[in-house]
């Protein structure tokens, strides 16, 4: 098993201005320029406008003003960024898709599976159906978005990958819920994992709390950015993380299944 260069991350915990994506790209603008020298910058759910079901009133075409604006961003700072926005679909149906800009210009996406019903997510989106793994520096990092924490099947790793990655809007209300499935899916993965949330209240009222963080595979806390508001890094080695799964090699073990 090769070791791979480390990865410096930039996690962007803030608040963010209720369905203006405008105002939302001006605000991260400024904080993507703390997080020069990052590999990879996430940011959170809906970044651009908050976490809402006005998918019809907001959505943005792929390609659109902020598709535009994370490909700029990761090619002025020379790093990955990706974080969720509202999208609509080449075939006409809403998505919470997260991004991947690149900044050789490249973007690709994860469409989120899961969507909060109890927010009516599922009335106003269309749900995706597929894993994605991304390449970074040899890492291999998989994608999700929030309500997808949950679920420990879609989140289950059967093929070596390094770093799960969750951007959110996930409310205060569930606070405990979110620290505590965290270091569940590291330490059934095997994997460092890094979670972007925001703080501040929406829209509807709802408070947010924060608690962004990236663990280790054994579910330690390398950073949590508690109810912060700014620019969170740390470093994740590969070295470490080879030598954990040669020592504890629990994945030999796991159940082969199949998705539907």
């Amino acid at each position: 098993m090769s070791n791979k260069p480390d990865l410096e991350l930039a996690l962007i915990q803030t608040t963010l201005v209720w369905h203006d994506p405008a105002a939302n790209r001006e605000h991260f603008q400024a904080l993507l320029e703390q997080a020069r020298g990052a590999d990879l910058v996430i940011l959170p759910e809906m970044f651009s406008t908050g976490f809402s079901m006005d998918s019809a009133d907001l959505a943005e075409p792929e390609g659109g003003p902020s598709s535009i604006w994370l490909r700029e961003q990761a090619q002025r700072i020379d790093a990955v960024i990706c974080g969720s926005l509202i999208i609509q679909a080449a075939d006409g149906s809403y998505r919470n898709r997260l991004l991947w800009a690149c900044p050789d210009g490249s973007l690709a996406h994860y469409d989120k599976r899961h969507l909060f019903r109890m927010a009516g997510e599922h009335k106003h989106y269309s749900a995706g159906d597929q894993q994605v793994v991304f390449d970074l520096k040899g890492w291999r990092v998989r994608p999700l978005i929030c309500y997808d924490l949950r679920f420990p099947v879609w989140s289950r790793d059967a093929s070596g990958i390094d770093l799960l990655l969750y951007t959110a809007n996930w409310p205060g209300a569930r606070r405990q819920h979110w620290n505590r499935l965290l270091p569940a899916r590291a330490i059934e993965n095997l994997c460092y994992v890094a979670a972007v949330n925001r703080v501040g209240e929406d829209g509807k009222g709802h408070g947010y709390t924060g608690d962004s963080q990236v663990l280790d595979f054994q579910g330690e806390e390398l950073l949590m950015a508690g109810d912060g508001d700014g620019v969170f890094r740390t470093q994740l080695s590969s070295e470490a993380l080879n030598a954990y799964r040669e020592r504890f090699p629990a994945h030999l073990d796991a159940d082969v299944f199949t998705l539907n």
